[in-house]
C-alpha cells in the first residue's frame, strides 16, 4: 500500500482537476456545497476508483469529468482541453440505459453513430463487442428478455464499442445481485485489459475498488474532498488468482474500511452521526 499525494506526478494527464468547488441549489434556494478543492491527475491507461460514503460528491465528479456541469472554482481539463461531452468519452450508468425497443445489436450501433464510421464497419464493431461480452446469441433480442447482468453487459458493449479514450463509470454494478456482480467485475477488468481506456469508476465497496482499480481515490463527506490517493500494488490480471488471500489485500482492506467507518460515524450529516458503535465494526466486515 502506498500513498500518493493527488495532483502529482510525470505521467501525462488524460484528465486533470484543479482546484474544483460546486454548489448547487437545494429546492427552498439554499447553496449546497458539494465539492470543496479537488484536485486529481490521472494519466493515460489508468483505472481509479472513487470510494467514499454516500453524499460525498463522487457523481458529481464524474459529471463535472463529462463536461455535462462546470465547476464554480478551479478548472477540469480532459488532455489539455476543456471537459466537455464526445465520443472520445464513454459514460456507464448504474442503470442500464438500454432504449427498449431496440435490440442488443441496436442498442450498441446507435452508440455507434456518433463516429465517423461506415456502415459495415460499425456493424462489425457493434457484433465484435457483443461477442466480446458473451452476447451473440442474443444480439437480437431485447432489453425486456435480458437479466439484469446481461442489460449491464449490453451496456459495457456500447461503452467500449466505442473505443472512448476515457471511461466513466457511476457504480455500475449496484443494482445486480453478488453473484453476477462479481462476474461483472471480471468482464470488465478483461475489457479494460484489452483496451486501456482511462477509467474514472465511482463506488461505496472497499473490496470492488481494490479489486478493480490502479489507485483509490478516497472522498471525504460533504462538502466532498480527497482524503487520500492509494496505489493499489496487486498484479494483474487480477482473475486469475485469490487476490483476497494476497497479504497486501488484507492490509489496504482493512485500512480503507476502518477510514470508510472513520468518516461516516464523524460526518455531522450521517444518520449514524453520535451513536456509540464501538466494538460492533471489524476490518473484515462485508462491505457490499
Amino acid at each position: 500500500m502506498r500513498g500518493t499525494p493527488c495532483g502529482t506526478g510525470t505521467v501525462p494527464r488524460a484528465l486533470s482537476l484543479r482546484g474544483v468547488d460546486k454548489t448547487f441549489a437545494t429546492r427552498d434556494g439554499q447553496p449546497l456545497r458539494v465539492l470543496s478543492d479537488i484536485t486529481l491527475d490521472v494519466g493515460p491507461g489508468t483505472f481509479v476508483a472513487l470510494l467514499g460514503p454516500s453524499g460525498c460528491g463522487k457523481t458529481t465528479v464524474l459529471r463535472l469529468a463529462n463536461g455535462l456541469i462546470q465547476p464554480d472554482a478551479g478548472s477540469v481539463e480532459v488532455f489539455g482541453a476543456p471537459a466537455r461531452p464526445g465520443p472520445d468519452m464513454g459514460f456507464v450508468f448504474q442503470s442500464f440505459r438500454l432504449i427498449p425497443w431496440a435490440t442488443v445489436r441496436a442498442n450498441v450501433d446507435f452508440a455507434l453513430r456518433a463516429l465517423p464510421l461506415a456502415d459495415a464497419e460499425r456493424a462489425e464493431r457493434a457484433d465484435r463487442y457483443i461477442a466480446m461480452v458473451g452476447l451473440s446469441r442474443f444480439a437480437d433480442s431485447y432489453p425486456r428478455e435480458l437479466s439484469g447482468g446481461m442489460k449491464q453487459r449490453v451496456a459495457l458493449a456500447r461503452a467500449f464499442a466505442c473505443e472512448p479514450r476515457i471511461l466513466l463509470m457511476d457504480e455500475p454494478f449496484a443494482s445486480i445481485d453478488a453473484q453476477t456482480r462479481e462476474l461483472m467485475q471480471i468482464e470488465l477488468m478483461r475489457l479494460w485489459m484489452l483496451q486501456r481506456s482511462m477509467v474514472l469508476f465511482v463506488t461505496h465497496s472497499v473490496d470492488e475498488a481494490i479489486l478493480l482499480a490502479d489507485r483509490i481515490v478516497l472522498m471525504g463527506p460533504r462538502p466532498g474532498r480527497i482524503m487520500e490517493t492509494l496505489d493499489v500494488d496487486l498484479p494483474r490480471p487480477r482473475w486469475t488468482y485469490d487476490v483476497r488471500s494476497d497479504p497486501r489485500y488484507r492490509t489496504l482492506r482493512a485500512h480503507l474500511a476502518r477510514r470508510m467507518f472513520e468518516l461516516v460515524m464523524n460526518d455531522p450529516h450521517s444518520e449514524f452521526f453520535g451513536r456509540d458503535l464501538t466494538g460492533h465494526w471489524t476490518p473484515d466486515s462485508p462491505d457490499g
